[in-house]
């Protein structure tokens, strides 16, 4: 845990650093493997919807003493379809049956009442219609859009294009991966589930707009300087917010992992599974996204672009004459690090350009200190 610690530290000092950028393909490769194993769980397995969905019917017993495979074996025969049933703390039952008609509630209702030993209006009977179900369905997909597009309208306003681009690419991948764990787990997907989705996407938004808003400064003006290219500054911003995100996702998964494991398991709160696994498996996916897709597809994007491609030839040349004359500090500069910070460029006089120190020029400097 020290050694843990002093890492972090000199992350946050800048003193070490790691290069995003440049590995992006394996980050890429990672993030494919995992979108395509959650499209065929949802491909092969599908989604649970729940009533509020599909329709049906819910019973709620008073405490009783009969168990769940019990009242699950009464209610499919009552009815004629598959029932789901939940046990809420230490006595009552929760029973889901879909696609059920007014008769066939009315008898399971009575089923179940019989089984229990108690009256029929002790068991509390919601009964949603398929159309209702429809409509709300309807309006998360119409909220989720709306969503969606504003996000991409904001971030090219505030931002670029490329940004908003990227960003739109990485709620894209959270939300593929939350809903094909949803389809592996096989969890009821409810209006909960819907809340939990859009607040890890504003959670995933924060983060990525965090270091895009320290890239946009970080690269301002970048044109007028010979060394550094846009990937090695995009590497920069990524690293100066890296110990930020990690501490924030960890302070956000710490309760969240108390409502899934916690309250959902031990406690038997069923009801609560349905937004905290969305913003487990989704706060994951987004901090995750927001480091090694976000940034590294907008150095993607922008290393495209003439002036980039210009600025990359001009700084390879550079390196390439420094290394010709063997001064290993140009030709080589050291993986872009938070918190290091030239007053003014050497080449140009642009002051604001964020660039990290030459490799090897503390040593030489300690060097003939010696």
């Amino acid at each position: 845990m020290s050694k843990l610690g002093n890492l972090g530290a000199r992350l946050y000092r800048g003193e070490v650093g790691y290069d995003f950028v440049a590995k992006r393909k394996i980050w890429y490769g990672i993030s494919i493997l995992i979108t395509i194993t959650a499209i065929v769980g949802l491909a092969v397995r599908g989604l649970n919807f729940g009533i509020e969905f599909s329709g049906g019917a819910v019973f709620t017993t008073p405490k009783t003493s009969v168990s769940a495979d019990a009242a699950r074996q009464t209610a499919e025969e009552a009815s004629g379809h598959t029932a789901i049933v939940q046990k809420l703390g230490n006595g009552p039952l929760r029973i889901q049956v879909s696609d059920v008609t007014t008769e066939q509630s009315r008898a399971t209702q009575e089923a179940l009442a019989k089984k229990l030993g108690v009256s029929t209006d002790k068991v509390n009977t919601d009964i949603v219609g398929p159309s209702w179900g429809d409509q709300i369905a309807n309006k998360a997909w119409t909220g989720l859009a709306v969503f969606m597009i504003l996000v991409v309208i904001y971030l090219a306003i505030a931002f670029e294009w490329r940004m908003a681009l990227a960003a739109l690419v990485a709620l894209i991948h959270d939300l593929t991966i939350t809903v094909g764990v949803y389809a592996l787990v096989g969890f009821e997907v409810t209006p909960g589930t819907v809340i939990g989705l859009l607040t890890i996407l504003g959670y995933s938004l924060y983060d990525t707009v965090v270091v895009f808003d320290g890239l946009k400064e970080s690269s301002k003006d970048i044109t007028k300087q010979t060394r550094f290219t846009y990937s090695e500054i995009a590497n920069r911003s990524l690293n100066g917010t890296l110990v930020r995100s990690i501490n924030t996702t960890v302070v956000a998964l710490l309760p969240v992992a108390g409502l899934l494991f916690i309250g959902g398991g031990f406690l038997g709160a069923g009801m609560l599974n349905d937004i905290s696994l969305a913003l487990f498996v989704g706060l994951a996916a987004g901090a995750y996204s927001s480091i090694f897709i976000a940034t590294p597809l907008v150095a993607d994007f922008k290393e495209r672009d003439p002036q980039m491609k210009a600025l990359a030839k001009r700084v390879r040349a550079k390196r390439a004459a420094a290394a010709a004359k063997g001064e290993p500090g140009e030709a080589e500069p050291r993986d872009a690090v938070p918190g290091v910070e030239d007053d003014e460029d050497e080449d140009t006089g642009t002051a604001g350009v964020v660039a990290p120190r030459a490799r090897g020029s503390r040593g030489r400097a300690q060097g003939k200190r010696r």
